[in-house]
């Protein structure tokens, strides 16, 4: 592995929305970008949540019995976000997210801007691309 630093293997084209977004465009980027989650930002671009199509299914899916589908991003987005930095280490970051369980993206922020997200497939592209060099 020539690096081990997020910065290297984040994706910078972030899909991102704010948390006055209705909640049926949010699920439209998503689908049409094919992330499974993205960052929430407020008006100053600072992450204030994340959004996830695991959330948007069972909140539609539980308002279906009600007739209450809909919404904005805020009402479902989860701000507990762990953030990390473009120097993190790739197999730190892989370890958080395996003991914490984390499905979603983890946004990557440097001096309070996003600059990126990675998520559970770019971090095992990275580890099954070191391993296939390690055996080589």
């Amino acid at each position: 592995m020539k690096s081990t630093k997020i910065s290297d293997y984040m994706i910078t084209q972030v899909v991102s929305v704010e948390p006055d977004t209705d909640l049926f465009k949010a699920i439209g980027m998503m689908l049409d970008h094919k992330v499974s989650s993205m960052p929430v930002l407020d008006p100053k671009g600072h992450v204030v949540g994340m959004l996830s199509q695991w959330q948007c299914l069972t909140h539609i899916l539980g308002g279906s019995y009600s007739d209450e589908i809909g919404g904005q991003v805020k009402d479902l987005m989860d701000p507990d976000v762990h953030i990390i930095s473009p120097s993190d280490d790739v197999v730190d970051v892989t370890a958080f997210m395996t003991e914490h369980g984390c499905h979603k993206s983890l946004p990557v922020v440097e001096s309070g801007a996003l600059v990126g997200t990675i998520s559970c497939p770019d971090l095992l592209k990275v580890l099954f691309e070191f391993d296939i060099h390690k055996a080589a």
